[in-house]
């Protein structure tokens, strides 16, 4: 197998001093998901990572980049001495894009990053050598991270790119020297750090600055700010291909939804399109549109396309729907919507109606009716009005169908004031309060949605949901 980073290699790409002989077969920067044979790379965020470099040896690392030989590692022990780690990362990063003659997708959005980027890889990685950030990489350490684990003979990567303040994309998008720039949608999510939503736009418009000359842009036709994103396109020379509901040459004119899939009919260039995907979700489909837009702009086969992203399934954390059985010999139980990944009110209206299609099952449970019931965590950083954001949910068509709402978090008290009496659940200030609550959220013939900004630590109501179908007994000292 050929070595991802060779001592030579890394010392030329970095300007780092490191002793000749070592190979890398890849790249990490956690001691404990670390594979023998990978390069260590010692960042510090909350914690100093050269702390863990004696540790990352000793599992099999290849060799460590620091800025410094930690106390406790030999004088001869194989380090890549750099500066700065995290500038070394960059600089790995750029030269792994360098070498490399692939084709780079970078893909940035207030929702639907993570779901689009997984996406592509499903319907693209069948027909080209793909490369594609692991998990929700998308920020100044993963995106570098990213392209450093790029191997030379990649044919496609697929980039994430996101962002919590202004001035984050444009840096990470120009690292990676973009072919093709997808924004997936602008929605009011981190508010916090913006004056409106048209200062969002602006940032997600910046991923346009990494494009290559004459690269491809795949933008969304139909949101207010959609001028905004077209205007930055023009000002960089980008080729544009559009997408929407009601405008854009990819036009989204049907969608039929069912519990366990989505049918879009769309008008495109080359005349309508239908397309399938084995999961529920309008706002899946949306994103599938975008992809089969990319796609075609770059001159991929679109019926083999289709027919892989058709295989698609959401990662966990975003919408992925698990039985929980509490009775295996009567093979009773919930089903259960992990949402619990990341919120804000476009996401939340997505989670929302695919909870309202769902269908529960009567004549199951102690209740004896199936319900929808809805587990919803805080929406962070959405600014001043984050508590009519919140408590606008409760107004939604979807919540008609939600027989039950329970609410975590402080900002989520805006929505359980909202609530009808009917619908009202339980309120508490923290996912933990609720975790030793689980067994009586949940009956047989239910349906639960839980979902909330990662944040809010909704996750462990998802973790003790799923214990109480492994015979589990739920308690508060888990950790998201």
């Amino acid at each position: 197998m050929t070595a991802l980073w060779t001592a030579d290699q890394a010392a030329a790409a970095t300007g780092g001093t490191t002793p000749a002989g070592w190979a890398a077969m890849g790249v990490s920067i956690d001691s404990r998901t670390l594979q023998p044979g990978d390069l260590f790379v010692a960042l510090t965020d909350a914690r100093d990572g050269h702390d863990f470099v004696a540790q990352a040896l000793a599992r099999g690392a290849a060799a460590a980049m620091v800025s410094r030989r930690p106390d406790g590692v030999a004088a001869d022990a194989p380090l890549l001495v750099v500066p700065d780690v995290l500038a070394g990362l960059r600089a790995l990063g750029a030269a792994a894009r360098a070498r490399s003659p692939a084709r780079v997708i970078g893909v940035t959005g207030s929702v639907g990053k993570t779901s689009t980027k997984e996406m592509l890889r499903a319907a693209l990685g069948g027909q080209t050598r793909l490369h594609a950030a692991e998990a929700s990489y998308n920020n100044h350490w993963g995106v570098p991270l990213t392209l450093a684990r790029m191997p030379a003979d990649t044919g496609l990567a697929v980039i994430e790119i996101g962002m919590n303040h202004p001035g984050e994309i444009a840096p990470l998008a120009c690292l990676a020297r973009l072919d093709l720039a997808l924004i997936t949608t602008v929605a009011a999510a981190h508010l916090e750090a913006f004056a409106d939503l048209a200062g969002i736009a602006r940032e997600k418009a910046s991923i346009l600055d990494g494009l290559i000359p004459g690269g491809l842009a795949v933008l969304p036709a139909d949101l207010d700010v959609s001028p905004i994103l077209l205007e930055r396109a023009a000002q960089v020379g980008a080729q544009v291909v559009t997408f929407g509901t009601t405008a854009g040459d990819w036009r989204l004119d049907q969608v039929t939804l069912t519990e366990t899939a989505t049918v879009a009919r769309a008008s495109t260039p080359g005349g309508a399109r239908l397309f399938k995907l084995a999961t529920p979700g309008r706002h899946f489909a949306q994103n599938a549109l975008a992809v089969l837009a990319a796609a075609e702009a770059l001159g991929f086969d679109p019926a083999l396309t289709a027919a892989d992203l058709g295989r698609w399934a959401p990662p966990a954390g975003r919408g992925t729907r698990d039985r929980i059985t509490l009775d295996a010999v009567e093979g009773q139980g919930f089903d259960l919507i992990d949402d619990a990944f990341n919120a804000n009110p476009a996401s939340m209206a997505a989670a929302l109606e695919l909870l309202a299609l769902a269908q529960p099952q009567d004549g199951q449970g102690r209740v004896g009716r199936g319900r929808r019931i809805a587990v919803l965590g805080d929406m962070l950083e959405l600014g001043p009005d984050e508590a009519r954001l919140h408590a606008d949910l409760a107004a939604h068509p979807a919540m008609a169908q939600v027989d039950i709402v329970h609410c975590v978090g402080p900002r989520m008290a805006a929505l359980h004031r909202a609530l009808p009496p009917r619908r009202r659940g339980r309120w508490v200030a923290a996912a933990a309060d609720l975790v030793p609550q689980a067994r009586s959220l949940a009956d047989a013939g239910d349906i639960l949605l839980v979902k909330g900004s990662k944040g809010s630590k909704v996750s462990l109501v998802v973790d003790a949901l799923r214990k109480l179908g492994q015979g589990g007994s739920p308690d508060s000292t888990g950790t998201a």
